[in-house]
């Protein structure tokens, strides 16, 4: 994360196409895109550590800057919220970011029709998902459903939309999309 926040400030990185140890072959294909921007590069290594040490089926984890840099620099990259309605038009939502409920309100019963409706929204299975919900939990779920579907480039967004609860029960004061202060709108 050091060399993360380091990046931002400065705005240098390795040039496109140069190779670290450890990294993966597909990270370093894809930085030799001259579409990809160099600080892509830096996040995509983040997050396959993250997959490495957390041992996830999907392609990787990232923080909410990270996310939002993934999304500004990755051509085609998409967010998917997969929290509910009620939380969408509520809590807040990020401008931009393809709405596909996990669990369905107010039941709370698990949305039969995800995949059938992510592959209506993002049906090119090399396309970058970031998923995101409150607080990391049922964006995990989605992102191994999504993996286990085919889709090669599948994140979850740690954090979420609004971060774990602090010592009062209150969220959004810990970490989450909302607390990094990036783009969002409520009703």
């Amino acid at each position: 994360m050091l060399e993360w926040n380091w990046l931002t400030r400065c705005g240098s990185t390795d040039g496109p196409g140069e190779r670290r140890p450890g990294r993966s072959s597909q990270i370093s294909r894809m930085s030799s895109d001259p579409t990809m921007k160099p600080a892509a590069e830096v996040v995509l290594a983040a997050a396959q550590q993250r997959r490495a040490t957390d041992k996830l089926p999907y392609f990787g984890a990232v923080l909410p800057a990270e996310a939002d840099a993934l999304l500004r620099s990755l051509p085609n990259a998409r967010l998917i919220d997969v929290r509910t309605r009620a939380e969408w038009d509520y809590v807040g939502r990020v401008p931009g970011s393809i709405l596909i409920e996990w669990n369905s309100y107010p039941s709370g019963a698990r949305n039969p029709a995800f995949l059938e409706q992510l592959r209506a929204a993002t049906p090119d299975p090399k396309t970058a998902l970031l998923f995101i919900c409150r607080s990391g939990q049922r964006s995990d779920a989605a992102a191994r459903a999504a993996a286990a579907a085919g889709y090669g480039m599948a994140f979850n967004v740690l954090e979420g939309f609004e971060g774990a609860r602090d010592a009062d029960g209150h969220r959004g004061t810990l970490g989450g999309w909302r607390k990094a202060s990036l783009p969002w709108v409520q009703g």
